[in-house]
């Protein structure tokens, strides 16, 4: 035996140059693989910091689209993907109260002070420096060590990922192991395997990187479920719900990049392709109601049964919705959205009520008024404050619903007002909502009106809004005819109401007279206007008051299905 013994030493110092095939050093590839398996995990808080080689220390403060949250807990971290995922339509935000701290890959610490200094952080992470996390090993697991001459020194054995980070980071250029196989690996999909050789781990590392998907879409998938079976419009919301215009079509998608869509018995042909960063582009030539499909949308969603897609509109801002569903689509289903929508966006709201499990917060928003725009933004206005929020209205289940999403960060009362809201009643003058608490089950009501609380009552005044159109000077801050923005024939003209029912307007250059009257019926103050040319757009014999205060007046007219038509709104000059 001891002969043997130094005949396997002589042996091995005449091929020191020959490293063993199970031992690896510092520069070996599998080392790098198993230094990023076990280094810190930093790409689930990306939402965060942006940064896959680095995880920030909890707690922090954040505020997601100007609401607050207290972030104590990686699975909180899902709330502010939530706030994110309500509104498809806004720019999602994310602040957060400095200073925090992170920790970096290997597992050392560092304090940013500001989000410049976390840029900076997450510039330097490269996409080979993050964190290989589809899968896991089962510890402990031994290393043997061996030095330049390949005589082994000693063994290790290490039972977490830090250890393990640890011992490899630490081996120096003259440093050898070898790990002690069998060893046992959890894969991504939970099961376990045996491992007996370094090749066999290598390449197990390597086919788990190259088949983590990161895009967002599947692109194999949704190519098989895209061509498979027809589609219908579900849903398409451009400024209003116009699900309706697409009843009866049938959409179906080849892959060589081919669409067609069929309306009893007529075939319209399209195309589709993927581009620019997985958006669904889509061309069904110039005719109505098809032309309106024309666009690069982003997927939200796809599945066998579902697509879902927006696009947000280059010249306004304004989000367009498109969901593709396996349901033919029969129609009749758009009025009341269209309504409220309409409705809604229509001159200035009031908090009337605000009422959480019987406690009454209205005071809350005494002096705030809210204005609602199409493109889904909205805003409150004080004397001493602009809070800024987004807006969504839907149809689920066949009951319509009202989400807001207020910034909270100059007002902590508007986190009140954020919710997914039943809507029980929907007119021009009033919108009264519900919602049953999801903690103690107790039931939220909120209702917006025309007027600030506590104003009103008496019913309509006509000799009131008599009064304000004769005091001072008027302009024309939007009209529109039919959803159709014609506010700039008005632009430069300065309107004065007489007492005698005439009206005057001048530009300065060119002079327009008119006559103009309020009456009253029931509950509604009628305004009528006659202008001569060239400023008779407006001209109508169906205007009702909506709204008016002291500086504002807007009238509107509704069509037999109760739906606004044309909107006139006077600013005092």
């Amino acid at each position: 035996m001891s002969i043997t013994f130094f005949s396997c030493q002589k042996e091995e110092k005449e091929y020191i140059d020959e490293i063993p095939a199970d031992t690896i050093k510092a520069s070996s590839p599998l080392t790098s693989l198993l230094l990023r398996t076990s280094q810190n995990p930093g790409s689930y808080d990306d939402i965060i910091d942006d940064n896959g080689c680095a995880s920030v220390l909890l707690p922090i403060t954040v505020f997601a689209n100007g609401q607050q949250l207290a972030i104590n807990t990686s699975e909180d971290i899902l709330l502010i993907q939530q706030i994110f995922n309500q509104f498809p339509n806004d720019t999602d935000t994310l602040e957060i109260a400095f200073p925090i701290s992170l920790q970096l890959f290997d597992f050392t610490q560092v304090i940013v002070n500001n989000q410049s200094e976390l840029d900076a952080l997450a510039a330097t992470c490269g996409v080979n420096d993050i964190e290989i996390g589809c899968l896991d090993f089962v510890y402990p697991i031994s290393f043997f060590t061996y030095n330049s001459d390949q005589q082994q020194t000693g063994s290790v054995v290490v039972t977490t990922d830090l250890e393990l980070f640890i011992f490899l980071q630490g081996l120096g250029p003259d440093d050898f192991i070898s790990l002690d196989f069998p060893i046992s690996v959890i894969l991504a999909d939970g099961s376990t395997t045996e491992v007996n050789s370094n090749q066999q781990l290598q390449n197990l590392i390597a086919d788990c990187v190259a088949n983590t998907n990161n895009d967002p879409i599947d692109i194999s998938q949704f190519e098989e479920n895209l061509t498979t079976g027809i589609w219908y419009v579900e849903y398409f919301f451009n400024d209003y719900d116009e699900t309706d215009n697409y009843a009866g079509f049938e959409f179906s998608f080849t892959l060589n990049g081919t669409a067609q869509a069929v309306n009893s018995g007529t075939n319209v042909p399209g195309t589709w392709a993927l581009v620019d960063n997985f958006k669904f582009n889509l061309f069904f030539g110039t005719n109505s109601p098809l032309d309106e499909l024309d666009e690069d949308w982003e997927i939200l969603e796809a599945t066998a049964d579902i697509i879902k897609l927006k696009h947000i509109s280059g010249s306004d801002g304004s989000t367009d919705y498109l969901t593709f569903g396996r349901n033919p689509n029969i129609g009749g289903n758009n009025t009341e959205l269209n309504l409220f929508i309409e409705n809604l966006i229509t001159g200035s709201w009031f908090v009337n009520l605000l009422e959480e499990n019987g406690t009454d917060h209205t005071a809350n928003f005494n002096e705030y008024e809210f204005t609602f725009l199409r493109n889904g933004a909205a805003t409150v206005i004080s004397n001493n404050n602009t809070i800024n929020g987004f807006w969504t209205a839907e149809v689920d289940s066949g009951n319509l619903d009202f989400i807001l999403n207020f910034e909270t960060t100059t007002n902590g009362s508007f986190g009140e007002l954020n919710d997914d809201w039943d809507v029980l009643e929907a007119t021009q003058s009033i919108i009264r909502l519900s919602d049953v608490s999801g903690g103690g089950g107790g039931t939220d009501n909120l209702t917006f009106g025309r007027e600030p609380n506590g104003g009103g009552g008496g019913g309509p005044d006509p000799q009131e809004l008599r009064d304000i159109l004769q005091s001072g000077t008027w302009y024309v801050e939007k009209y529109l005819d039919d959803g159709d923005d014609e506010t700039s024939d008005y632009s430069g003209y300065d309107f004065t109401f007489f007492s005698n029912q005439n009206i005057f307007a001048t530009n300065g250059s060119q002079n327009v007279n008119g006559i103009w009257i309020v009456t009253v019926t029931g509950q509604e103050l009628n305004f009528e206007l006659d202008m001569d040319s060239p400023i008779n757009g407006a001209n109508d014999d169906e205007y009702k008051a909506l709204q008016y205060s002291s500086t504002s007046v807007t009238f509107v007219t509704k069509n037999s299905d109760g739906n606004i038509e044309d909107t006139l709104i006077f600013k005092k000059n």
